[in-house]
């Protein structure tokens, strides 16, 4: 969170028919939602529905400082038990199995049903399985929740093998603490370099090369084919293209997919998420959809899209608390990430696209990298690496909306400055 949320608040009214509001899903979307409304000042009854037993904890150290034993379960709770307490907040931690639209109520696998004046879906994405044979064999693991990082934290010992599939975020930033730790790392992906998805060739290259300096066998234009078990263990991973790897570990981050599934029963619109309007409402009035499970119309691209984020979860959660308090609001945020992969800090603002002409600017020294992602003489996006200036300007001119010529940028001179 960007801003400390002050322990007392002062209530006020909100609207008049809103007196108890529900929010499924206590990640990063759910809590700032309930603690941005407080902000707001709602006084009525807010309960934020969790379906892990810790309280409601940052994701995105678990692959990083967490797994390097840098930080501690309490450190990534974004507060103490106090600040829910304090805050009025009512915890619930137990799965949501369905929602009644027409009794505005949703029942939990405790049995119990909790009304709702406003419902609030934030339930994120679970992580995409492997469709093979083996993969639930002991070694196999995913990296979302804090229990799968305590489950793989003891695993990491040096000189063990550890397979990733997926050269995401995910599994590059896993990589990098495998190594540090010692292990020997082999990271395998069916699309022809790193990060395809996310970032443009030109910075996907850097990002390879300090992988490999650092001793990771990237292999790409393959994919796992077979999993092979012994004793109930992994033990190697076969590729597609004929390759067998040892392994005492693989660690899967093939991508996510929207939890969708109480929206899908309760019959709300689902398109790549639950899909929303400019307010962040499904087709249901009384139901907003937050996070990385809402799919949102763009207004910079004109498409409807779905952002998997801390900035767009925490972004959205703010606009819908405000909302609900009756403010005129309309989500239009500029799209940022960031990812921590060893001495590499690569930040994006801004969504590419492959259509984009793409300029790097020169690099001063060491391995930083600026590249400007230009569409129709505007700046779409910037990628950087251990820029974090260039980063923060680069936010400031997309909200702008500021024009810029691939030529302009090629320019000896140019800098991203210029602009400002």
């Amino acid at each position: 969170m960007n801003r400390p949320i002050p322990y007392e608040f002062e209530p006020h009214p909100g609207p008049a028919d809103m007196q108890q509001i529900v929010i499924i899903g206590a990640g990063h979307a759910g809590f700032q939602c309930c603690a941005s409304l407080r902000q707001e000042g709602f006084g009525g009854k807010i309960l934020l529905v969790g379906d892990e037993a810790s309280l409601p904890y940052q994701r995105p150290p678990l692959s990083k400082a967490y797994l390097l034993a840098k930080a501690s379960a309490s450190d990534l709770h974004f507060r103490p038990e106090r600040f829910f307490q304090d805050q009025h907040v009512q915890l619930v931690q137990t799965r949501a199995e369905s929602i009644d639209r027409t009794a505005q109520r949703i029942s939990l696998q405790s049995g119990q049903r909790i009304a709702y004046d406003h419902l609030v879906i934030a339930t994120g994405s679970s992580p995409r399985k492997m469709a093979l044979q083996g993969a639930d064999l002991d070694g196999v693991v995913g990296l979302q929740t804090l229990g799968d990082a305590d489950g793989l934290r003891p695993r990491l010992q040096p000189g063990r093998r550890a397979v990733v599939a997926g050269a995401g975020f995910i599994g590059l930033e896993f990589a990098a603490v495998a190594r540090t730790l010692g292990l020997d790392v082999t990271v395998i992906d069916v699309a022809a370099r790193a990060l395809a998805r996310a970032v443009s060739p030109e910075c996907a290259r850097t990002i390879a090369d300090s992988h490999t300096e650092k001793g990771t066998r990237l292999l790409f234009g393959c994919g796992v084919s077979a999993l092979e078990g012994r004793n109930g263990k992994i033990a190697a991973v076969h590729t597609a293209d004929g390759k067998t790897l040892p392994a005492d570990i693989v660690v899967v981050g093939i991508g996510a997919q929207p939890r969708t599934q109480l929206a899908t029963q309760a019959g709300l619109a689902v398109d790549n998420g639950i899909s929303v309007d400019e307010k962040l409402l499904t087709s249901d009035p009384a139901i907003s959809a937050i996070g990385d499970v809402a799919g949102f119309p763009d207004a910079a691209s004109g498409r409807r899209i779905r952002l998997e984020s801390v900035q767009n979860a925490s972004d959205q959660a703010r606009s819908a608390a405000a909302r609900l308090m009756g403010k005129a609001v309309s989500h239009n945020a500029v799209p940022w990430f960031w990812s921590d992969q060893g001495d590499i800090k690569l930040q994006i603002a801004g969504l590419r696209s492959v259509d984009d002409e793409h300029v790097v600017l020169p690099e001063p020294q060491g391995r930083t990298h600026t590249v400007l992602c230009i569409r129709n003489e505007r700046l779409a996006a910037v990628e950087t690496i251990n820029r974090p200036g260039d980063h923060m300007l680069a936010r400031r001119l997309l909200a702008k909306g500021v024009r810029l010529a691939a030529e302009q940028a090629r320019a000896p001179a140019f800098q991203l400055k210029d602009l400002h």
